[in-house]
């Protein structure tokens, strides 16, 4: 590496199913960008991570795996899952061990119509959707607390506890404010369920209203999550930045992917604000099995999943660069089948890389 070029250690978790597919496609687009720009290096950590060394080793991860990764500048993951493993297991021993150990408490899930999608929802056009879903991702409906007890029998017992923190509330919320104040609109809904979940989310709702008062300049308002599905699908220019729990956030965002057009565009991050920890950066479309090996995926989740990425690390004339490239092989109709096009995976990529090589 020569003196002045800023360097980027990012441990890679292709995982999965397509997740290998679309993780190879993202490794072609940044080499290309990073070729183009000069300036920065990106040094690529592959791992073995994933449900085939579960299945050959009994553990998805080596020992001190998470020691491993927390000296990376960032983590990139494809996706994890596979038909032979209950999926409460691959979820608990890979994803969610790593945002809570990293504290990555912020998921961000943008979310747009962009020119050259079909519109899913009758008389909106690109612009008219244009959101930013913020969701909890450390505590909340997946803190993991709970258990079974009585096993097999007719009086058997299964908790689940939603775990919500006057902290954990505050700093996601906290969060939000800033995103929503640094948008255009400088709006924000806070979505909840405290009308029925009268303890956790109550205590949501309260602390929406006291971080509020900090920024005045953002009007914000509050939605039961139920009312939100209808308001996401019947107005959704009444929308921008959006902050839920863990669960409502899971689902809201991938009904959010849908209306935007399909979820092999749906892109996230999951972040540690205070930069303590490495940030992961994923396409959310999971490991989709039934296409893996066709070269059908599409792979714009995940390359704009590392537009974040490379955002994140400071690279912004990078991001930029990858964002508006895969933007641009979407107006031209150069995609996949999902977003209505005839090209196989390997070909949106070459797609990408040639038009990032053009601008």
């Amino acid at each position: 590496m020569s003196s002045g070029v800023r360097s980027h250690k990012i441990a890679v978790i292709p995982g999965d199913g397509i997740g290998i597919e679309v993780t190879a496609s993202t490794l072609a687009v940044l080499r290309a960008v990073q070729d183009k720009i000069g300036g920065f290096e990106l040094s690529f950590d592959e791992l073995d991570y994933g449900s085939a060394r579960y299945k050959a080793q009994g553990s998805y991860t080596p020992e001190g795996w998470l020691d491993y990764l927390r000296k990376s500048d960032a983590i990139f993951f494809g996706a994890v899952g596979d038909p032979d493993v209950p999926d409460h297991i691959s979820l608990w021993e890979l994803i969610l061990p790593m945002r809570q150990k990293f504290q990555q408490y912020i998921n961000i899930r943008p979310s747009s119509i962009l020119p050259g999608i079909p519109s899913r929802v009758v008389g909106t056009k690109p612009g008219d959707l244009d959101w930013v879903i913020i969701r909890e991702n450390t505590e909340g409906e997946y803190a993991g607390q709970g258990g079974r007890t009585h096993v097999g029998t007719e009086w058997e017992v299964a908790t689940e506890l939603a775990v919500f923190t006057r902290k954990g509330v505050e700093r996601v919320m906290r969060f939000a404010f800033e995103t929503a104040q640094s948008r255009p609109r400088k709006l924000l809904t806070v979505v909840s369920k405290s009308n029925a979940q009268r303890y956790g989310l109550l205590l949501w709702d309260e602390v929406a209203e006291q971080v509020s008062k900090e920024y005045p300049d953002v009007k914000w308002d509050k939605m039961l999550v139920d009312a939100m599905t209808v308001r996401m699908v019947a107005k959704p220019t009444s929308l921008d930045t959006i902050v839920t729990t863990n669960l409502h956030g899971d689902i809201l965002s991938d009904l959010a992917a849908g209306l935007s057009g399909s979820i092999g565009i749906a892109h996230s991050a999951s972040l540690d604000p205070t930069r303590t920890s490495p940030s992961l950066f994923e396409p959310v479309h999971g490991a989709a099995f039934d296409i893996m090996g066709k070269d059908l995926a599409n792979p714009i989740a995940a390359i704009m999943s590392a537009a974040e990425m490379l955002r994140w690390l400071g690279e912004a004339e990078a991001a930029d660069l990858v964002e508006k490239a895969c933007r641009q092989s979407i107006a031209e109709g150069k995609t996949t089948g999902d977003l209505g096009g005839s090209l196989k995976t390997s070909q949106v990529t070459s797609e990408v890389v040639d038009i990032l090589e053009q601008l």
